[in-house]
């Protein structure tokens, strides 16, 4: 048997025969080659995460700027508000849609406080009235009481079962919304190639992305964590949809009522 380099390959009848600082050697560079591609993975959906968020902020302030918008009385008495960025049909005709985007709810006890640090949420269901002609339409939901609340932070949420829901009126009079409409605890909007309105989500489901909100935060949060939690701060790709809130509704004027 010949070997060649510094005992690192030797030649036999049978090929060569690699040492063991060599085999050493390919190990450490297989680990770290593993390391980086998990890494990569890991930080990709990170940054996918913090740009969906980054993007409710934009949807928000976009909406808020049309002249006939959600209407100020109504902002102004959410609880939260959600907001899903593109939501897509992923079916013809009467298919589903598939939609994530973040809850951003008031802090306190009683929801009377700053908007706090926004939760990942994620939206499934029916297509019917939801695209305005497009393929892909901006959502923003108003959570009106304490009870859309607590449901939305529990579980996965059928609209018109668990929480009632209804489209949502727009522009300053109010005047001609149905006792449905001011009843619902969650009232929808979309917005698709420029316009904007109120529409039904009726069988749709909203639930809580806490692999969404791992990959914000860097730890491991549920959504109820980060709402109920005063010692969590917004991350800086949320800080935007924030203070887009406190700009537009920066006080709850809802008056609250036993069981709300």
């Amino acid at each position: 048997m010949t070997c060649s380099g510094l005992n690192q390959v030797c030649w036999s009848a049978h090929g060569p025969r690699v040492s063991s600082s060599v085999r050493l050697e390919m190990v450490k560079h297989v680990t770290l080659a593993i390391g980086l591609m998990l890494g990569s993975t890991v930080l990709g959906a990170a940054n996918k995460e913090q740009g969906r968020l980054e993007n409710c902020g934009i949807v928000m302030q976009e909406i808020l700027d049309v002249p006939d918008n959600i209407p100020q009385e109504l902002l102004e008495k959410a609880e939260c508000v959600i907001v899903i960025p593109s939501m897509t049909k992923v079916a013809i005709g009467i298919g589903g849609s598939y939609g994530r985007g973040a809850m951003v709810c008031r802090s306190g006890q009683a929801f009377d406080g700053p908007w706090g640090a926004p939760a990942m949420y994620a939206l499934d269901g029916g297509s019917v009235g939801l695209q305005l002609g497009a393929e892909s339409t901006d959502v923003v939901m108003l959570v009106m009481n304490r009870r859309g609340v607590d449901a939305l932070l529990s579980s996965k949420v059928k609209l018109g079962g668990n929480a009632s829901a209804a489209a949502g009126p727009k522009g300053r009079n109010l005047e001609a919304s149905t006792d449905v409409t001011m009843r619902a605890e969650i009232l929808s909007y979309s917005r698709a190639r420029g316009l904007f309105a109120g529409v039904s989500l009726e069988g749709s489901s909203l639930r809580p992305d806490n692999d969404a909100n791992k990959d914000v935060y860097g730890r491991k949060l549920t959504a109820r964590n980060i709402v109920t939690g005063a010692a969590i701060a917004a991350p800086e790709s949320g800080r935007h949809l924030v203070a887009v809130l406190e700009k537009g509704a920066p006080r709850n004027q809802s008056k609250k009522t036993t069981g709300q």
